[in-house]
């Protein structure tokens, strides 16, 4: 007798292939048969009219601290999702000696908007290398299954000392092999990869930039020779050459990834976006990846299915009126209720607003403070390529009100909780034409979703689902894709980069992890700020409708879109074999 067997369903393997009716049995944590006329099991679910899909992949994530507290790691685990990678961009907290876990924390609160005080309360540590962090993980379960990565700033802080963490120091002979073991035993113990950051973005709460930024090509391929002795893993790595104006900085940077691309035995990716400075870049850094991949490297873009969006308000970690005296000093303080009674004061509305027009901001705060036109009052389901009416600009322009008195009003509405979403990276041209370009792209592999960082300021998590619902349903503004192959490009695609090869498909022998959709109530909920982190901190969540089931291994973990407390996930050590 089977387990669990589910009738009537179509099913989208996640191969790519074209979606099938059939019936799929389950016994243990795997799939066992696909057909017709199972026969008998313990649970049967009958889903006619229902979409039978892998469990999602997410290769970039950063519940890196979150993880060691949480066990059903939403939004996630709501959202389909039933493998995860973390340790991304270089920054993560193993290995790690004790008198640098203070750094180690304002760096992922710097790095990621993790608010500091949550990771200081709710991590236990009890780990000093990078092996003894993944036994500490292996004691912990979860809704879903985690794989780790080596950061290379713990790392380098572990090996160099204070010297780490400065961007200016270079790692000597003896440092870089010192790292190069320490790497590969940590692939030998079942970390997934190695991953680094070369951006000005990231740096420690502090305001001090992340130590990797200016490692060179002798200290990276150093530590990745760990990979390539160990015969496993995969690299990962941010750089600026997506995003800056720099023409020199951006040649540099490619040939230094170029040597690493090809130096690499083991699967590359890097984050790929596009910015409004330098909006065709991608295009460019994908032509680089081809001519890489034709000289033998296994290396890809790594990019997301909608924009990267900031989202703005009196509870997220920012809004217009930071750059407001009278808000920053006497309002911010106070809580949402009397700042949301305060600000409805005509007087006080008045002197923000003469404070507001009289800021000079650059750059990318001058987004925050008046990019109105990149300014988006949030619906539910969200619209992720929203037209130019739909912004405060348009808002304003049809109802002839200044811009900033409707952003104003915007902010206070649903008593101070109201977010508005603002397009950051992918939107440079006011629709996801390029983001299509990305995506079906031969150099790329879907990522970026960042879930558990950027806690007040993004909310990304969600976007495995809104890839299946924009680009295959609700699209309206530009050619959509198969449901096969976004089910794909988040499945067998991403499973397979990091070697997780038992995942990602609806076939026997494959772990049973499976989701089952209701494709007509599909849908991201809005995103909204809870205070659930240690310490009161709060983040943002963002649920969602139509997951009539998620399985993980054979286990159902939500159940028409809420957690059973189910928690079968647990630490993958290395690449898995079907």
């Amino acid at each position: 007798m089977h387990d669990l067997v589910i009738t009537g369903a179509t099913i989208v393997d996640g191969t790519g292939a074209p979606g099938r009716l059939a019936d799929v049995a389950v016994a243990g944590d795997r799939i066992v048969d696909i057909g017709s006329n199972l026969g008998a099991a313990k649970q049967k679910i009958d889903a006619d009219g229902l979409l039978v899909t892998p469990g999602w992949v997410d290769i970039h994530t950063h519940y890196d601290g979150q993880a060691t507290w949480d066990p059903d790691l939403a939004p996630s685990s709501t959202n389909g999702v039933t493998s995860i990678l973390i340790g991304n961009c270089g920054v993560g907290f193993a290995p790690a000696k004790a008198d640098k876990h203070n750094w180690l924390i304002s760096l992922l609160e710097g790095v990621e908007d993790i608010p500091g005080t949550a990771l200081a309360e709710g991590m236990t540590w009890g780990w000093e290398t990078f092996p003894e962090y993944l036994d500490v993980l292996d004691r912990m379960r979860w809704t879903l299954d985690i794989g780790t990565q080596v950061p290379h700033a713990a790392l380098r802080t572990y090996v160099m000392g204070e010297r780490g963490a400065d961007a200016t120091q270079r790692a000597s002979g003896d440092e870089i092999e010192a790292m190069r073991r320490h790497c590969e035993a940590s692939i030998r113990a079942g970390a997934m990869g190695f991953t680094t950051s070369r951006t000005w973005v990231h740096r420690t709460s502090a305001g001090e930039q992340i130590g990797t930024l200016n490692a060179d090509a002798e200290e990276v391929l150093g530590i990745i020779a760990g990979l390539n002795a160990a015969g496993t893993g995969v690299v990962q790595l941010i750089s600026d050459a997506y995003q800056s104006d720099d023409n020199d900085l951006v040649a540099s940077e490619l040939a230094l990834l170029e040597r690493i691309a090809l130096g690499a035995k083991v699967p590359l990716s890097f984050t790929v976006q596009q910015n409004d400075k330098t909006p065709n870049r991608f295009r460019e850094l994908l032509r680089a990846i081809g001519r890489w991949r034709s000289l033998g490297a296994n290396a890809k873009a790594q990019v997301a299915s909608r924009p990267i969006g900031v989202l703005i308000g009196l509870d997220a970690s920012t809004s217009p009126f930071v750059f407001c005296p009278t808000y920053r000093s006497k309002l911010r303080p106070l809580p949402r209720a009397e700042r949301v009674a305060a600000m409805r004061q005509p007087d006080v509305r008045a002197q923000i607003l003469q404070e507001h027009a009289a800021a000079k901001v650059r750059d990318f705060p001058a987004l925050i403070h008046s990019g109105y036109a990149r300014m988006y009052p949030l619906t539910e389901p969200i619209d992720y390529e929203p037209t130019p009416e739909r912004s405060v600009a348009g808002i304003a322009s049809a109802m002839n009100r200044p811009a900033s008195e409707v952003l104003y009003d915007q902010l206070l509405a649903d008593d101070g909780r109201a977010l508005l979403y603002i397009p950051l990276m992918n939107y440079a041209g006011g629709s996801l034409d390029d983001v299509y370009e990305m995506m079906t792209s031969p150099n790329s592999i879907i990522g970026l979703s960042d879930a558990g960082a950027h806690c007040n300021a993004i909310s990304d998590g969600s976007m495995s689902t809104t890839a299946i619902t924009h680009w295959t349903r609700d699209r309206t503004r530009g050619p959509k894709l198969s449901i096969e192959q976004v089910v794909h490009n988040q499945t067998q695609s991403t499973a397979q980069h990091v070697g997780w090869l038992d995942r990602g498909v609806i076939a026997p022998g494959y772990l049973a992890d499976i989701n089952i959709i209701d494709m007509s109530t599909l849908n991201a909920k809005a995103p909204r700020i809870v205070a659930d982190l240690p310490g009161g901190g709060t983040r943002l969540v963002q649920d969602a409708t139509g997951y009539r089931a998620t399985f993980k291994s054979g286990v159902m973990t939500v159940h028409d879109g809420e957690l059973t407390g189910a928690h079968p996930g647990t630490l993958q050590r290395g690449p898995k074999r079907v």
